[in-house]
């Protein structure tokens, strides 16, 4: 159990070994401890490391190169190891390749988008080939997040996915730093207020003029449904007199159906103005009583006068 746990925090923090180790390492060894914590894959801060006094007796003696070459990699880059070799230790091809990482770190940190000129400068590469390949490297190894811009031919950065050791002397700059970002918060914070605010306001004005067409609905529905209901009733008494009407119709129709006898008084009027004798068909029809219309279910009596017939001889 104690040795799955050790063996957690040392994987989490591969400085902390280091660190252990220096309590105790002096001379020789703590000069060896120096070389592997450079070197070590995953250890990319030596703060801790520095202000250990094993370690920091060595910032004045014969070993002091040892002492630069461990805050070249705390604080420094890569042009300064090239400016300052005679100062700090030969570096091995892994050495400078994790100096070169931590190179691209610090340039994050001033810039998001940085030209190719900028770095093919500062890590000493003489071709695009090698740089893109170092970066893709520091991409796979989470020690920078970001893309390659091939067509503008430079390094986007989302953010870096280690921090570098802070100098003494730069505290203050970090205190500003945060500051300011405290302060942007505030603002970001207070415009978002103001636009939740503004947004409440809408909604209410919305709500209110949403409540408003839903009652204007409602009274439209009730005034179609108050003509509705008074046009149904003038429907009813318009069927009802209709079917009054009918029925006087079909209480007519059931009486007996008279003979139509003012055609047949025209024709004889018109027998009788021309002088001939009173015939109906043929025959002579003589009327008796009046010629005014029957009334009741009686029927007219029509008396007919057969004509002689001679008989010749």
């Amino acid at each position: 159990m104690t040795g799955g746990t050790s063996t957690e925090k040392s994987t989490s923090n591969p400085l902390e070994q280091f660190v252990l180790l220096a309590k105790t390492a002096k001379g020789a060894a703590a000069l060896e401890l120096i070389r592997q914590a450079v070197e070590t894959p995953g250890v990319h801060v030596f703060g801790e490391l520095l202000d250990m006094p094993n370690i920091k007796e060595l910032e004045t003696g014969p070993y002091v190169q040892y002492w630069n070459t461990l805050n070249l990699f705390a604080y420094g880059t890569y042009k300064q190891y090239l400016e300052n070799k005679d100062k700090v230790l030969e570096l091995t091809p892994t050495q400078k390749k994790k100096l070169q990482h931590l190179t691209i770190v610090t340039l994050a940190t001033k810039s998001k988008c940085i030209p190719y000129s900028v770095l093919l400068e500062e890590l000493d590469i003489k071709n695009v080939r090698d740089l893109e390949d170092l970066i893709i490297e520091a991409i796979y190894a989470d020690i920078i997040h970001g893309k390659l811009d091939q067509k503008n031919s430079q390094l986007e950065v989302d953010y870096a996915g280690l921090g570098r050791d802070v100098r003494p002397g730069d505290a203050g700059v970090v205190a500003e730093t945060l500051s300011a970002w405290g302060e942007a918060c505030d603002a970001v914070l207070a415009c978002i207020e103001e636009q939740v605010t503004r947004a409440n306001v809408e909604k209410q004005k919305a709500t209110y003029h949403k409540e408003r067409i839903q009652r204007d609905i409602a009274n439209i529905k009730k005034s179609l449904a108050a003509q509705a209901g008074g046009g149904g009733v003038q429907e009813a008494d318009v069927a009802g007199g209709s079917s009054s009407a009918g029925g006087s119709e079909s209480g007519r129709e059931a009486l007996p159906v008279l003979p139509d006898l003012k055609k047949k008084q025209q024709k004889m009027k018109c027998l009788r103005g021309s002088g001939s004798t009173d015939t109906f068909l043929g025959s002579t029809a003589a009327f008796s009583g009046s010629t005014t219309p029957f009334s009741g279910s009686s029927t007219p009596r029509i008396e007919v006068d057969r004509p002689s017939v001679k008989k010749l001889g």
